[in-house]
């Protein structure tokens, strides 16, 4: 971990994977993704580490998932993920969903997440997950970005 930049806070809520960014700007970390699925996490790490890597910066990431009954800290890949070998499990126990089907999802889960952070919602309950969850699956994009920016501006500054 690189000596100039404060230490990663551990995410709240109930365990799952999640991709934490530092911004070096405002000294602050930002998720930058979170899924049940450690793939999904994975791939938008990859996907982001080469953005900011294009703007000819440096990404610092650090990558948090369940381990042991409660929260782990992971090493971060640099790149993308190689495919998993085989179908994981959610850390509540459900299987994965297909892989095209999981991205696609996920991409919507991961945009009304966001939302909902920098609304300053960060602690969910079950119920509100399961929401986000539906919400990803029966939205389309565009409309979940469109929500996304809603709840982004209502977090905004007073």
């Amino acid at each position: 971990m690189d000596k100039q930049r404060p230490r990663c806070p551990r995410p709240s809520g109930e365990p799952r994977w999640v991709a934490m960014f530092h911004e070096p700007a405002r000294g602050t970390w930002t998720v930058g993704a979170e899924s049940p699925y450690r793939e999904p996490v994975l791939y938008a790490v990859g996907d982001m580490t080469r953005t900011v890597r294009t703007r000819g910066a440096e990404a610092a990431v650090a990558l948090w998932g369940p381990g042991d009954g409660g929260w782990r800290r992971y090493d971060a890949p640099s790149g993308p993920p190689p495919p998993a070998p085989a179908p994981e499990r959610s850390a509540t126990g459900s299987p994965e969903p297909s892989r095209l089907a999981e991205r696609m999802t996920d991409r919507r889960h991961q945009v009304l997440m966001a939302g909902l952070s920098k609304a300053g919602l960060y602690d969910l309950g079950p119920e509100d997950g399961e929401a986000v969850r539906v919400l990803a699956e029966r939205l389309d994009e565009p409309t979940v970005r469109r929500v996304a920016h809603w709840l982004s501006a209502a977090g905004g500054p007073r």
